[in-house]
């Protein structure tokens, strides 16, 4: 309940309805939550016992828990999670009151059980969690490509996915339900996503799988060089692609922007101020580059700066609202 009303301890803003539901699309781990609470308020269950009773235990999955902090049993199993940069999360993990959205302890075989129950849910041949009827409406889009839990691709039928990332852990689960193709990979790192991308497409290319291939052009090249040989080399290498102006390779004006909040949220803020910085003299007259790069300054603890850097995406785009709302707060703790 502090969670959802974002009272100490919690160190998240109140979950609250801000626009109709069913309207638009908003990945939200907060409604999640929600949907946590209504189950362990009906139920009258705690959340990880009520997940292996009508889910876990169905499907097989003995090695996964929603149990937060685990028992010395299980703990003893795990691995560490590790930053961007290779460094130990602190405590090995994090514990997530969050169970639903945050919560779930398994393994690449736990998870594969899971999406293959998925695929012969919806045709009826295996119905131990859910019956073929809420299988398929879970796996129709709602809006855009976005099931119930799942996202879809409206060109390639049957096809299901969910990634997932906590601190220190990422993980890519890729499914289609027609063709009984599949894949899951986990990693123990905060870089596991992007490496996973590459071997998701090997493996796709491999196995001819009818697999939309998702172009992110050279960024997750340019994230790896950041992580491994820091960022000046990547910022090298963007230089040199943009000359080479290679079509499979081509830099545009979120190449440098995504790099940049990828290194923001793996707290190098000074790497990606540089990284900013670079973009800004890139693209000197977007309103976009401005705003982030001040983003960046706040969170660094430079005000002046940001507020330097947001007036003038506010100047560019008079229309910003993100700029106007962080200036009304950047100037009210000056």
């Amino acid at each position: 309940m502090q969670i959802l009303n974002g009272e100490k301890p919690a160190n998240t803003t109140p979950i609250r309805v801000d626009f109709v539901p069913g309207t638009r699309v908003r990945y939200s781990g907060g409604g999640v939550t929600v949907e946590q609470q209504l189950m362990m308020d009906v139920t009258a269950k705690p959340f990880p016992a009520l997940m292996r009773e009508i889910v876990l235990d169905k499907l097989g999955m003995t090695d996964s828990s929603y149990e937060q902090p685990l028992p010395p049993s299980r703990a003893a199993m795990t691995a560490s999670g590790t930053r961007a940069d290779g460094k130990v999360v602190h405590g090995r993990w994090h514990i997530y009151p969050e169970m639903a959205a945050a919560g779930l302890w398994t393994t690449p075989t736990d998870l594969s059980r899971f999406a293959i129950e998925i695929a012969l849910s919806k045709h009826g041949k295996s119905n131990r969690a859910l019956s073929e009827a809420m299988t398929r409406e879970m796996l129709t889009p709602v809006q855009e490509e976005a099931g119930l839990g799942f996202f879809l691709d409206k060109s390639n039928p049957g096809y299901f996915e969910h990634n997932g990332a906590e601190e220190g852990f990422q993980a890519i689960l890729t499914m289609n339900a027609e063709s009984g193709s599949g894949i899951v990979i986990m990693a123990n790192s905060d870089n596991g996503i992007i490496v996973g991308n590459f071997l998701l497409q090997s493996v796709a290319e491999e196995y001819g799988w009818n697999y939309k291939i998702t172009e992110h052009g050279p960024f997750p090249a340019l994230v790896l060089i950041a992580k491994l040989k820091g960022t000046r080399a990547a910022l090298e290498r963007y230089t040199e692609l943009k000359k080479s102006q290679s079509a499979n390779h081509k830099v545009v004006e979120s190449t440098l922007n995504e790099l940049g909040y990828t290194l923001l949220s793996s707290r190098q803020t000074q790497d990606a101020i540089a990284v900013f910085q670079r973009n800004v003299q890139e693209y000197p007259k977007s309103a976009n580059v401005y705003d982030s790069l001040g983003e960046a300054y706040m969170q660094a603890g430079q005000k002046d700066l940001a507020i330097q850097n947001y007036e003038m995406s506010l100047r560019l785009n008079p229309e910003n609202r993100n700029a106007i709302d962080m200036l009304r707060k950047l100037k009210e703790t000056k």
